[in-house]
């Protein structure tokens, strides 16, 4: 008897039981439902909820890889083990055996800790609902691991999971009923309950936080820098990556956030496959752009001096903002979940435009907190059903008034 089998006569047996639904998450998880409808007029399609999760989760596996190997290259670059990457993706210094290791041992425990405690969560909610599990955790458990430092204390992250889909998602009824994004929820709770965990410029690599403070209780250690683009930015220091660089990866951050290129053929892979918005997408880069702009005419303009702690990131080249920070991850996973975002297509300009526009609006206007479009995404997805319901309504205007026309 195949584990297939087995898990269906323990899903039978336990039919009626409240633990159900534990069952049941695991057989539906792992094969097919031995169910089929026999009645009925049914449409017929390849895709349901858990291809379309699956297919998310596909275009994240390069994000998770880069972003082990980055993790522990980014720890060696810093205690001066090894030497910068001169040829981009094709470095053997990148893609070595250390790095992975380094990279494994921090990075995968986060990606355990998310999916075991969310998913528990979930199978608690279903018993006491006595409800089938839902899928939609699936993509929450690995977008959290990649949008948090490496070195975030794993008890603390379960702590933030165990909010985030509870107040995020379980308390509006579950996947599909939630207003605000789970995994943004999470990495919200992160930022204002652990705020030294989440910014400054030592968190991001890992090592670097224990390095500042032997440093500090007076031993005789190198110092070991971890902060990000953004971070050296909002301080007013200069630029000491490459574009390349920041394109590639090859710069400190959250996980998974590093790559421009491969969040962008991620992006490319999510509009083939018609699982995420393209309007969204282009019209939130639009609105970083035009932002962007804006703020390179101010400074062009003279209408702040050099001195300002705003001049920093107000001079930096508008198209920079893409590929700096958390802005390119947030706007192709976050920003495109079909839950939380505008359901017109009227609605998506609108919603992806403002996203952009008030990211690099935050990003600009708070040193304290320069990566702006987890604020930027919340706030809209707060938004974007009074959104829809404008454009809807315009519409029926349109709609009335052309009928008029037609009976006068």
């Amino acid at each position: 008897m195949g584990l297939k089998d087995k898990l269906h006569k323990l899903k039978l047996k336990y039919k009626d039981k409240k633990i159900a639904p534990a069952f049941n998450a695991i057989h539906t998880f792992l094969y097919l439902p031995n169910e089929t409808t026999h009645s009925g007029a049914h449409v017929r399609g390849a895709d349901d909820l858990k291809r379309t999760m699956n297919t998310v989760i596909m275009a994240l596996i390069p994000c998770l890889i880069f972003g082990m190997f980055n993790a522990g290259y980014q720890h060696h670059l810093a205690a001066g083990e090894i030497e910068a990457v001169t040829n981009g993706f094709f470095s053997s210094g990148f893609w070595s055996l250390d790095n992975l290791t380094v990279g494994l041992w921090k990075v995968l425990p986060l990606v355990i800790i998310s999916y075991g405690v969310g998913l528990a969560v979930e199978i608690l909610f279903a018993v006491i609902k006595k409800h089938e599990v839902e899928e939609g955790y699936l993509v929450t458990g690995m977008l959290v691991p990649l949008i948090v430092p490496v070195d975030t204390p794993l008890w603390m992250l379960a702590v933030a999971v165990i909010f985030g889909v509870v107040i995020g998602k379980e308390v509006f009824g579950g996947t599909g009923m939630n207003i605000l994004n789970p995994a943004l929820t999470i990495r919200a709770f992160l930022f204002f309950a652990y705020p030294t965990w989440m910014s400054g410029d030592k968190v991001w690599v890992h090592g670097a936080v224990e390095r500042a403070n032997e440093i500090a209780g007076g031993a005789e250690l190198d110092a070991m820098s971890g902060e990000t683009v953004l971070g050296a930015l909002a301080q007013g220091k200069e630029l000491t990556y490459s574009v390349s660089d920041m394109f590639l990866g090859f710069i400190p951050g959250s996980v998974g956030e590093t790559s421009a290129i491969l969040i962008l053929l991620a992006g490319l892979f999510l509009i083939f496959t018609k699982i995420g918005s393209w309007r969204i997408m282009v019209s939130a880069v639009l609105g970083a752009l035009v932002m962007g702009l804006i703020f390179n005419g101010v400074v062009s303009a003279e209408w702040i001096n050099e001195g300002s702690k705003f001049y920093s990131l107000m001079s930096t080249e508008f198209w920079h903002h893409l590929i700096i920070g958390g802005f390119a991850f947030g706007v192709v996973f976050m920003a495109t979940d079909p839950v939380t975002a505008s359901q017109t297509n009227k609605g998506k300009w609108i919603y992806g435009f403002l996203i952009g526009f008030i990211s690099i609006l935050i990003r600009v206007f708070n040193p304290a907190y320069p990566e702006g479009v987890m604020l930027a995404i919340l706030l809209m997805n707060v938004f974007a059903p009074t959104i829809d319901h404008y454009v809807v309504q315009g519409n029926i205007k349109k709609r009335m008034k052309r009928l008029k026309l037609k009976t006068a």
